[in-house]
Formats: C-alpha cells, sequence, structure tokens
C-alpha cells in the first residue's frame, strides 16, 4: 500500500532545468518510494543511480566534464540515491547543470551534515532544498477517517511513523522494526559522521535526551553525567540533529530579563525511535510520559506541516524564570503564534506574563479535541 507522500507534489513544482533538487532525510523514512513514485510519471529518458555504487561514484567523483556527459548520455534526467556517498558531489552536480544543456537533476541524502557540507556552496543558486520526514498524518489521514485517526492515535505514539511501522500488521512488528533500524542504521549512520567513534556514550546521550523531552537541556549537567566536555556534548548534540534523530527548539525572547533563553530544548524525529531507545514500548494507559510523548508528537508533526506546506515560521519555546510557559511559539508573518500543548484540559487562558510582555500575539491550548487542525 503506498500512502501519498507530500513532497511528491513539492518535487514535481521544484525540479527544472538547470537546478538541483536535493531531497534530506533518514533513512527508511521513503526517499526511494518518492522518487520511484515520481519517475513513474515521467516520460523522457532518465538516468536512476546509486551512490553506493562504486562505479557510479567513480564517474560522479571525476570533476570531469567529458566523463560526466559520456555517464549521463542522452538522460536529461539524473537521479542520484544517497548521493552524500560520492565525493565531491556538489562540486560535480555543479558542472552537469552548467555544461549539460536543459539537464535536471534530483540527489538524495540520509546524512544532511555529509551532504549538505558537499553541495552548499558550489551550488549556490542552483538547488532547491526538500526535507522528508516519517509519515506525518497530514499524509497518512489521507487513507483513514477520523474514528480510525483516533484510534491509531496511541499506535502513533508508541510506535511513531516510519512508512513500515504504519503499515505493520501488528505491534510485535513494529517493534521489531524499530529496534531493527536503530541497530543496523541509527547508530551505524551517527558513527559515520566527523569521526565520531564513542558509539555507548552516543547511546548513553541519546537515552538522557529521551527523559528531557518538553524540558531545557543544559548540556553542562549531560556532560557530567556521561564524563565528557560540554563541548563534545554539544557537538554530538548538533550531529544528532544532522542526522534526523534529533530537533533543536530553542528559547523566544525579546531580551526582557524573565524570560529564559540560554538552554534549547530537544524532541525526537520520532516517538517510535525515542521509546525504542529506552526500550519502552508500553501501552498509554501503562505509561508515566504520555505527557511528553504527546507533545513530541504533535511538535514534529507541527514542523512536517510547516515543511510539506510551504509555511515559512521560526519555532520556539518560551519561559520564565518565574516557571511561566509557552511550549511552541511561531514567528510568521511578523506575528506570534503561542501554543500550548496538552494530552488533557489545561488552563483557558495564556500565562499572564505572555500576555503582558506580546500584546499582539495569539494564544492557542492544543488537546485531543483540536490537535488535527494544528497539524494537518
Amino acid at each position: 500500500m503506498y500512502i501519498p507522500q507530500a513532497q511528491l507534489d513539492n518535487l514535481t513544482k521544484l525540479i527544472s532545468p538547470g537546478k538541483v533538487v536535493v531531497i534530506y532525510g533518514a533513512r527508511r523514512t521513503g526517499k526511494t518510494t518518492l522518487l520511484n513514485q515520481y519517475l513513474k510519471g515521467v516520460t523522457e529518458p532518465f538516468l536512476l543511480v546509486s551512490g553506493e555504487d562504486i562505479t557510479v561514484q567513480r564517474y560522479l567523483a571525476s570533476q570531469s566534464v567529458e566523463q560526466l556527459k559520456a555517464f549521463l548520455g542522452r538522460n536529461r534526467l539524473l537521479v542520484v540515491d544517497e548521493a552524500q556517498r560520492v565525493t565531491n558531489i556538489g562540486l560535480n552536480l555543479k558542472l552537469i547543470v552548467d555544461h549539460i544543456e536543459g539537464v535536471r537533476v534530483i540527489a538524495t541524502g540520509s546524512s544532511s551534515f555529509d551532504l549538505a557540507r558537499n553541495v552548499g556552496e558550489p551550488l549556490t543558486g542552483r538547488k532547491f532544498t526538500l526535507h522528508l520526514y516519517p509519515l506525518s498524518q497530514l499524509e497518512i489521514g489521507k487513507t483513514e477517517n477520523r474514528p480510525q485517526t483516533d484510534a491509531n492515535l496511541e499506535s502513533r505514539l508508541v510506535y511513531g511513523s516510519y512508512p513500515e511501522v504504519v503499515l505493520a500488521e501488528d505491534n510485535s512488528r513494529r517493534e521489531q522494526y524499530l529496534k531493527e533500524i536503530i541497530a543496523s542504521y541509527l547508530y551505524k549512520d551517527i558513527l559515520e559522521l566527523d569521526g565520531v567513534r564513542q558509539s555507548a556514550k552516543i547511546g548513553r546521550l541519546l537515552q538522557l535526551v529521551a527523559f528531557q523531552i518538553g524540558r531545557e537541556v543544559s548540556f553542562n549537567e549531560l556532560a557530567s553525567h556521561l564524563g565528557m566536555s560540554k563541548n563534545t556534548v554539544e557537538r554530538y548534540l548538533d550531529l544528532l540533529e544532522k542526522a534526523f534523530v534529533l530537533k533543536r527548539l530553542y528559547g523566544y525572547s525579546r531580551n526582557l530579563r524573565k524570560e529564559i533563553t540560554k538552554n534549547s530544548r530537544y524532541y525526537f524525529l520520532d516517538t517510535g525511535i525515542r521509546n525504542a531507545i529506552i526500550n519502552n514500548f508500553n501501552p498509554i494507559d501503562l505509561r508515566d510520559d504520555v505527557g511528553i510523548l504527546w507533545e513530541n508528537y504533535l511538535t514534529i508533526e507541527r514542523f512536517k506541516k510547516q515543511e510539506y506546506l510551504g509555511i515559512t515560521a521560526n519555532n520556539y519555546f518560551w519561559r520564565t524564570y518565574t516557571r511561566q510557559e509557552v511550549d511552541l511559539v511561531e514567528e510568521r508573518g511578523g506575528l506570534l503564534h503561542g501554543y500550548e500543548i496538552k494530552w488533557g484540559k489545561g488552563r483557558k487562558k495564556p500565562p499572564p506574563e505572555w500576555s503582558a510582555a506580546y500584546t499582539n500575539a495569539t494564544w492557542q491550548q492544543i488537546n485531543r479535541e483540536n490537535y488535527l487542525e494544528f497539524i494537518t
């Protein structure tokens, strides 16, 4: 069963002669599926290759216009999967779009660190970027009705939204699959990033962060727990974000003394991965962390909605030293929009200090009654 991917429409709109569309996303989130769906509608000759192929690597790393022309042949659409495996891929793609008339290129990568470093400067002004997440409710909702969505909500919180997890027939399959992703892909990809060699401490770092969702993370505190330097902890968290495991949220402030902006909050891009890391797949009614799972789920689903629908926003959290807070703050269209995320029903009014400091800002509580509008 194919669940229609929102980025398919965006890819179709962006691809054009002389341009490279770069698609970032973790392994197993559906990048190859997205490519195959797009190519089904292509009538002209195209070349689909993998950057993991040694022969492909040799040609696409040649920095020779003649070799690149020979490799592409009569095709005017080049698709490179796992492009980060090719040395100097950005420079070579620049040579292709600059010297072969009418060519269009799609490049995908499971590591934004390696691929972004290689395509960033060479392809300035020549590329568009798309991010692919595990399936969003925006996409899944096209295949189910509201009662089915409500019935599947617990599964989304516990097992996440990787395509194979969503399509799995039972929870034991979902649990097995998530553990396999961590063992076979997640740690392997992280350890390939920028010379990281401490797999045990990476795993422990992720466990510590998993228990601090919705709270500010102290680099000094994490460093103390792990026996590492503060700078190393910060670097590892940065790499985990670039490897599509975590998402960092900064504090918002207009320099009011009572506001906290020093630390950041981190969310997992998939709740299933988070639960697999702490080895907890208990049902919702047996958990004491449902509130933070709900906050993680809705925050990331909101980011997916922004990405897929082209909503331009800066995202933050807001908190004061007097413990007044807003879980998610969106700065868009010159206005501030605050959201408080609650599994149950909380207060009906915004924090007094928020209203006093930002008189033109909006505020809304997001709960199980209105969450679908928020994320779809």
